[in-house]
């Protein structure tokens, strides 16, 4: 049957005419096509996206110089469009880049710098100039002054998008009050109904970079929005790193092996990837060999059956009996004391010999007189020769059969009886005296191959032994004989050979991905750190408990990656429906596709219930007044998309979110335990301090006497701490009483109108305040332990204490 294509081809100019057709795309006609990709999908979305482009900017800018950001946002009606303002105090940008920084897709500094940056692919505000471009017709508008220069410059260009390239429509010297910083104008057709999504883009912007002051103006706020700084430290400077050996893949290395300056492997290993020293670089290389040139089998000297002295004297001429002798006995008797030994192994322990030799003797063992040497051991150390006897004939001498026995036996399971493992000794023998192809038999072999080997003889035993041998104990045998098998010593190709040869680059990359290599370092990092996540929350949410959480770094595909999370709870959080889940990626929130993003998948997983927290059904987002924060840090954060706003489902990621989210939840779990065992505490004082005193007062009445000092008595049925004042005279004493059930150390604070003497107790120290003096002490007081802390004082003196780090539904104070 003739196909469509041969038909259309039969008519002459058919293919010519189709060809004037086809033509190339610049990457800004692309996305001028396909703006959604980027996050410009609507006018609502379209103008979060551009604020947030314009803001990642400017913290990039103010960072990397050094300043701390101060970021004004202002959005304005303009007839049928916004307008977008965003000023920052950075360091500015040189009149050459602003061209290609605002106007040119793809252009950046950071694609390929193995640092951890909010940008990585160099399209976001160049994209967020183009969308205003075309929905508005009207150029971008920036201003920019470096802190050199005495006034700024001012731009409007537009973005050619069958080039990719920046026009500039007006340039001139302006003047600006700022000293230093950029500001970018954009219009476009857009709307307020994402207002919710921007606000919590700022906010989170504000939790997450806890060092950065922004403020936001926009139509329908009273007063602006204002987002102060929690901390004045700016995030740790990061280094770029050489890529790991791990996260290569097979069309990388090529490219990097044709552009190395190295001559060798281990040079070329060592001077392009990170965390590869000699020692690295060497077992890299002996992994290279294993797969490039195979393996050597290892072969023990039998016990019996065998003469290599003899051997080896009969193979060595013309260097005099003595020496010859003790060459031939020193051969022998070191292979008799060694376990196995492979053909690269008798080849350096000849050498070795034969110069001891030479060094006693005198006598020269030249190349020839050693290779015969080599050849005799060998020959007796692998003599094969399985015919068996006939005709009352010896049987020929099989020394290849006992070496793998014994392997083969400590491989398969007590269940094989020693027929069975005779068998499979013997075929596996016989298959490997057929390997190679070279006189010397060295027995070199791939663990393909020799998977290869096991397999056959397996299945032979198999058919003609009626026995079994399953997957797993074929897997054992082979991985058996290949950890006794032995690295050849045989040089690697030089780089110039790999270059050409996709085969021997695979089989690098395999040696690379194998061994183990030490993660990438993490000073290409920069979280945001434990306290800092802490900080960030305390700064914007009014709530009564915070944790955070920061882990250690992780690798995914050869690039590092931290994560880190924070839990803040109760307070003024919203108490009913879903807590608030915000997600980071390299201190960017993520506004967008939450239910997209593996962060959200983690934390849906999660038994929040073994946490404090309500999650009906089990599974899902939890219930309660909490706020939850997930920031991912990598070199390269995997997004589903261009419009960076979900991370992928990255298993190794996905683990240290969990581990993160536990980590915090701990405290959290905690937190609400202490609280609700407070809480049924308050509830048993309540109630005791209703009942006891009227008991109190009934006793006085039926006995007639004075009515008890219940306080202490209290203390101790409540488990409490108790602290009694007792002045004696001009002695003051502080009776301090632990009848809780673990060890207290509260911070006990006396305010005293008169100068104290004579203070004593655990931790003592008077501060004069203002003719006030302040006496401290910080006893430690075990379960059911009680301690005195006393002073002098003068007349008339007044007192008022405070007592912290003890909750007060657990402080029974007199005093």
């Amino acid at each position: 049957m003739t196909s469509f294509q041969a038909e259309l081809g039969a008519d002459e100019g058919i293919a010519e005419e189709l060809a004037k057709g086809q033509r190339e795309i610049s990457i800004a006609e692309f996305f001028e096509k396909n703006k959604h990709m980027l996050g410009f999908d609507s006018g609502a979305r379209g103008l979060v996206t551009a604020v947030k482009e314009a803001v990642d900017n400017a913290l990039d800018a103010t960072e990397e110089a050094g300043i701390k950001p101060d970021i004004y946002v202002e959005i304005t009606e303009v007839g049928d469009y916004y307008r977008v303002v965003v000023e920052d105090n950075g360091p500015g940008i040189t009149k050459d880049q602003v061209p290609k920084i605002f106007g040119k897709l793809l252009y950046g500094s950071r694609f390929h710098a193995r640092e951890q940056n909010r940008g990585q692919q160099g399209i976001g505000i160049s994209a967020a100039v183009l969308y205003s471009q075309l929905t508005s017709g009207k150029p971008a508008k920036i201003t920019s002054r470096t802190q050199e220069s005495n006034q700024a410059e001012y731009f409007e260009l537009i973005i050619d998008t069958d080039t990719n390239e920046p026009e500039i429509r007006d340039s001139e010297a302006t003047t600006w009050d700022r000293t230093h910083g950029t500001r970018i104008e954009l219009e476009m057709e857009a709307n307020m109904r994402a207002r919710q999504q921007l606000h919590q883009y700022i906010k989170n912007t504000a939790v997450v970079n806890p060092h950065a002051r922004i403020e936001l103006r926009e139509p329908g706020l009273e007063e602006p929005l204002k987002f102060e700084r929690g901390t004045d430290q700016l995030p740790a400077e990061t280094s770029e790193i050489r890529p790991h050996p791990h996260g290569v893949e097979l069309g990388t290395l090529i490219k990097m092996v044709a552009a190395t300056e190295s001559y060798s492997v281990s040079g070329f290993l060592q001077e392009e990837f990170t965390r590869v020293g000699k020692k690295t670089a060497d077992k890299v290389l002996n992994s290279f060999r294993d797969r490039h040139f195979g393996r050597e089998l290892a072969w023990p000297t039998p016990a019996t059956g065998i003469d290599i002295a003899d051997a080896v004297t009969k193979a060595v001429s013309n260097k005099g009996a003595e020496a010859t002798e003790t060459f031939a006995e020193q051969i022998e008797s070191t292979l008799i004391g060694r376990d196995r030994t492979a053909y690269s192994e008798l080849e350096e322990l000849v050498d070795e010999i034969a110069d001891d030799v030479e060094a006693d003797t005198g006598r020269t063992f030249g190349a020839t007189v050693r290779e015969n040497a080599v050849a005799a051991a060998w020959g007796e150390l692998t003599a094969f020769d399985d015919d068996e006897a006939t005709n009352g004939e010896e049987p020929g001498r099989d020394h290849l059969t006992p070496g793998l026995y014994g392997l083969v036996d400590d491989a398969t399971s007590s269940r094989k009886d020693d027929e069975t493992v005779q068998a499979l000794a013997e075929r596996l023998a016989r298959r490997a005296d057929g390997l190679g192809d070279d006189g010397a038999r060295r027995f070199r072999v791939t663990h393909d191959d020799l998977s290869a080997l096991v397999e056959a003889a397996a299945d032979a035993t198999v058919e003609y032994d009626d026995v079994t041998l399953g997957e797993t104990a074929r897997e054992k045998i082979t991985d058996t004989l290949w950890t006794a098998a032995r690295t050849v010593p045989d040089e690697v190709p030089k780089i110039t050979e790999i270059e050409g040869d996709r085969d021997t680059a695979s089989e690098l990359l395999e040696a690379m991905r194998a061994t183990d290599i030490l993660a990438p370092p993490t000073d290409c990092l920069s979280p945001i750190t434990a306290d800092l996540v802490e900080a960030g929350l305390r700064k914007e949410y009014d709530a009564d408990f915070f944790a955070a959480a920061t882990r250690d770094a992780e690798v995914h595909g050869g690039d590092p990656f931290i994560v880190e999370a924070g839990i803040a709870y109760g307070g003024e959080l919203q108490s009913e429906g879903k807590i608030d889940l915000l997600r980071f990626a390299n201190r960017v929130p993520l506004v967008y596709q939450q239910g997209a993003c593996s962060s959200t998948d983690v934390v849906k997983q999660i038994g929040w219930r073994n946490y404090g927290l309500d999650q009906p059904g089990g599974s899902g987002l939890p219930n309660g007044p909490a706020v939850l924060m997930i920031h991912v840090a990598s070199t390269n954060v995997p997004f589903t998309s261009e419009s960076k706003d979900a991370i992928a489902n990255i298993p190794e990621i996905e683990d240290e979110i969990e581990l993160a989210i536990r980590e915090a939840a701990r405290e959290l779990k905690s937190y609400l335990n202490k609280r609700r065992s407070l809480e049924k505490r308050q509830q048993k004082q309540s109630v005791l301090s209703q009942i006891l005193p009227e008991m109190a007062d009934k006793v006085a009445e039926v006995t007639g006497q004075e009515r008890p000092n219940i306080d202490a008595a209290m203390g101790r049925i409540m488990n409490n701490l108790c602290i009694d004042r007792e002045v004696d005279d001009d002695t003051v004493t502080l009776h301090v009483e632990n009848y809780s059930d673990r060890a207290e150390t509260p911070e006990i604070t006396e305010i005293v109108s008169v100068e104290p003497t004579d203070v004593e107790g655990d931790g003592a120290n008077v501060v004069d305040l203002d003719g006030e003096w302040f006496i401290q002490w910080s006893p430690s007081l075990s379960a059911g332990e009680e301690t005195k802390l006393t002073y002098t004082v003068g007349d008339d003196a007044e007192f008022d204490i405070t007592v912290e780090g003890v909750e007060t539904e657990k402080l029974t104070l007199n005093a």
